[in-house]
């Protein structure tokens, strides 16, 4: 990438997933909410899972998500491509095929055209990649850079994978390391080493697709959800909550980018990590003699953008899914396992 003339990091708060309302705050509002009753409706917003499914008929539902967020790069074009992939990721963790996109753009009134339109190609050339046409889109001025998509998929209505179906027993396997919302959050401060951005930036550019097809393929997934802003125990905290159950993670096998303990250590701390601890930090806690590191720690609850696949599989299918994922080139690891719901008022989810 070439140096851009304008640090598009420098022009907002907030980069990529960390510029997100905090989990909280948005669980109070949806709370209040009155339910919605539509026996088409598949999956709503109660259960806070990735996309809403919708049944058309017996064979068909769609797919309906909606991402979008400030710039957490300095290249318009790489900009794109990441708030691309992180859009289909939605459509994607639910075992659906991406159709259509809107792209959605707030741009200030004064910019750099041609910085929007490298962005908006960029969002383009992976909506391409994942077969997706983008139909068109709405766009308003704003102070900050936004870039994201509306996009519409297709599934069939037996075959959802949402997050509240996490089986006692069940193995946790995650498709992608942690770490790019510290690391970009280094770059805005001008601390990150480029070969730290580099895997970051190929990271959340690189699409969950053949993960998904493959976990919808293999018999014993039973739930599957994203790990993107609300972190890997915010997220873990949603499936735990959604279906009943309680989660061990252990910690030691977390992947990790290169550069993101770094960066937690020089103080590269997003916003969005601090908002995630308050949400999910309260249902967590430590087996006896667990020994994690503070960086290790904040980790856990880092922003991610783009982020990788956290399934749930029966113990039985558990490594024909890891053969079948390293087969397509897709890097996963065990990370846990779903256990019975514990005792109530106690914690949803045992670190090891």
């Amino acid at each position: 990438m070439n140096a851009p003339l304008i640090r598009l990091t420098q022009q907002v708060k907030a980069g990529g997933c960390a510029s997100k309302l905090a989990p909280g705050s948005l669980a109070a509002v949806l709370s209040r909410l009155p339910s919605q009753s539509d026996p088409n409706l598949l999956v709503g917003f109660d259960t806070s899972d990735d996309a809403g499914v919708y049944r058309l008929d017996a064979d068909s539902a769609l797919v309906q998500t909606v991402d979008f967020f400030t710039p957490l790069v300095d290249d318009p074009f790489t900009f794109g491509r990441i708030a691309a992939t992180n859009a289909l990721s939605d459509v994607y963790a639910m075992g659906g095929r991406p159709l259509t996109a809107l792209s959605l753009v707030c741009f200030p009134q004064d910019g750099d055209l041609d910085i929007l339109e490298q962005i908006m190609r960029g969002g383009l050339s992976k909506m391409s990649e994942a077969g997706c046409v983008v139909v068109g889109g709405h766009s308003v001025r704003d102070g900050e850079i936004k870039f994201g998509y509306a996009v519409t998929g297709l599934i069939h209505p037996d075959r959802v994978l949402t997050n509240a179906g996490a089986a006692v027993g069940d193995v946790l396997v995650l498709t992608k390391a942690l770490g790019t919302g510290v690391i970009t959050t280094a770059l805005k401060q001008g601390k990150a080493d480029s070969d730290w951005v580099e895997v970051a930036v190929r990271s959340m550019t690189t699409l969950n697709r053949e993960a998904s097809e493959i976990a919808a393929h293999t018999v014993g997934v039973h739930a599957m959800t994203d790990i993107t802003g609300f972190g890997l125990m915010g997220h873990s905290r949603e499936l735990a909550l959604a279906s009943g159950v309680s989660l061990e993670i252990e910690v030691e096998r977390i992947p990790r980018i290169d550069g993101a303990l770094d960066a937690i250590r020089m103080g590269a701390i997003p916003a969005g990590l601090l908002a995630n601890r308050d949400f999910a930090e309260c249902v967590t806690c430590d087996a006896a003699g667990a020994s994690i590191s503070d960086a290790m720690r904040a980790l856990l609850y880092d922003p991610q953008t783009a982020g990788g696949l956290l399934i749930s599989v029966a113990a039985v299918a558990a490594d024909e899914l890891l053969a079948s994922l390293k087969a397509g080139g897709i890097y996963a690891c065990r990370v846990g396992c779903v256990v019975g719901r514990r005792a109530a008022g106690e914690h949803l989810i045992l670190l090891r």
